[in-house]
């Protein structure tokens, strides 16, 4: 909530710029693909309202304990909330795929495949322009699919959960693209409440008054053990072990991406500064003006025919913003949620705005 919510302000500054007008391609994983959709259509402002109103038990609704080894700690109820609130999600995805921007989500592929052969990069990538309306409404939805919380979705053939396990940034899809010209990059950075052994705590309490009942009374001891796994940091129980994975995985994805970009970015300058060295050696040591020529050509084209895993012809421009919560944070809840105020979302949605605004005036970019 904190990322879509900061990343709502950045859209808002961007569409306020000279950029807005020439935005062709969003492309966008968990948070990002729900707000991509809304601005891929020039709906930010139906996108507040529904952000505003939106309270934790209409996102992922907490499930009875007894249903939490089948179905995961929490119900999906986010599909059926944007359903009533922003209208069906197919049609949304309909005007998403007649917009003059293409909207690409990221989603993680944990389809149980027989014949897995090992090379399956376990990542997918759904275009609004090449997915029919109703698998990439599913997209959307899966990308957002938080693994920790809530079970993966069917999308046409596959099965998928959140994109973040995968490429929770994904800078190198708008690299690759041949078209883009300029890259207007939000990062959001999350600080992750730890899981810990809180609510073990409270429930080993709740039971302290049937200790002498045999089952209850081993399954107290299971709950203390818990509870001195937590004090010691390691993970008090699965559920806290996944959550660091998670979190570990997001980060590091994030990291792994700024840093093949600023090698790519390194590696084509560095190539443009020896095609320039190489040229100046030739020019200043191969007599006659023809020859000369002809060797430079040479060398020009041996350079253009150069084949790298990337495009080397040209420098894209990057403009990054990157937030996190600092005072102000609607942290997540697993079994007792704290409200989501108003107050609080227009801070996060007002800090996110102002990120994107000092990071455009860094680029000379006035509001339009």
């Amino acid at each position: 909530m904190n990322g879509v919510l900061m990343e709502l302000g950045f859209l808002r500054r961007i569409r306020e710029s000279s950029y807005w007008p020439r935005v062709g391609w969003i492309f966008g994983t968990s948070a990002g693909a729900l707000s991509g959709s809304l601005a891929a259509v020039d709906r930010l402002d139906d996108l507040e309202r529904f952000l505003l109103a939106l309270r934790p038990e209409e996102t992922f609704r907490p499930h009875r304990l007894w249903q939490l080894p089948l179905l995961g700690l929490h119900d999906y109820v986010l599909p059926r909330t944007i359903d009533e609130r922003l209208g069906d999600r197919v049609a949304l995805a309909r005007a998403v795929a007649a917009s003059e921007i293409e909207l690409v989500v990221i989603a993680t592929d944990v389809t149980d495949d027989a014949d897995e052969d090992g090379t399956n990069p376990r990542e997918l990538a759904y275009s609004s322009r090449e997915t029919p309306p109703e698998l990439f409404a599913e997209a959307v939805l899966a990308s957002a699919a938080i693994s920790a919380l809530v079970l993966p979705l069917r999308v046409g053939d596959r099965i998928a959960t959140d994109g973040g396990w995968v490429r929770n940034y994904p800078l190198g899809y708008a690299y690759d693209h041949p078209e883009v010209e300029t890259i207007l990059g939000f990062r959001y950075l999350p600080r992750y409440p730890p899981v810990g052994a809180a609510g073990i705590a409270q429930l080993r309490r709740r039971l302290e008054r049937f200790r002498r009942v045999p089952p209850i009374r081993a399954f107290i001891a299971e709950l203390e053990r818990a509870e001195e796994r937590a004090e010691r940091g390691e993970p008090a129980h699965l559920l806290d072990m996944i959550v660091r994975l998670m979190r570990l995985s997001i980060l590091r994805n994030n990291a792994l991406e700024e840093r093949f970009a600023d090698e790519k970015d390194q590696s084509i300058r560095e190539l443009e500064a020896l095609r320039e060295d190489v040229l100046g050696l030739v020019h200043k040591h191969v007599r006659g003006a023809d020859r000369r020529e002809r060797i430079s050509r040479a060398v020009a084209d041996r350079f253009a025919a150069a084949s790298f895993p990337f495009r080397h012809d040209r420098l894209v421009p990057r403009i990054t913003v990157q937030a996190s919560v600092g005072e102000i944070s609607l942290d997540p809840g697993f079994r007792n949620q704290s409200p989501w105020t108003e107050d609080a979302k227009r801070a996060l949605i007002t800090q996110g705005y102002e990120l994107t605004s000092r990071e455009l005036a860094s680029y000379g970019e006035a509001v339009a």
